[in-house]
């Protein structure tokens, strides 16, 4: 049983850290970090990501990344769990 539980805990642990390494804040990453860290994301995709945050500010929630050409609903779902949006109270760009 104390090894179940070991094991159990060091896989819990190496989840975790996975989850939290793999993780992207959209509203400060750049188009290369984007483009790795995101599923189906290329450099096009993400070039296009930080060309909208730069021109319509930063996203309030994951969600707005499917405002952006090239970004459909079922990318920003396929990715949803290691998106972060950072705080976007600081307007910029018409938004």
């Amino acid at each position: 049983m104390e090894w179940f539980t070991r094991m159990f805990f060091t896989a819990l642990l190496l989840v975790s850290t996975n989850l939290l390494a793999g993780s992207v804040d959209i509203n400060t990453a750049d188009a290369a970090t984007l483009a790795t860290t995101l599923n189906g994301v290329g450099e096009a995709k993400a070039r296009a990501i930080v060309a909208y945050r730069n021109e319509y500010g930063a996203f309030k929630s994951a969600d707005e990344l499917a405002l952006v050409k090239g970004i459909g609903q079922r990318l920003v779902d396929l990715n949803k769990e290691i998106i972060q949006v950072g705080d976007p109270s600081v307007e910029e760009g018409g938004k």
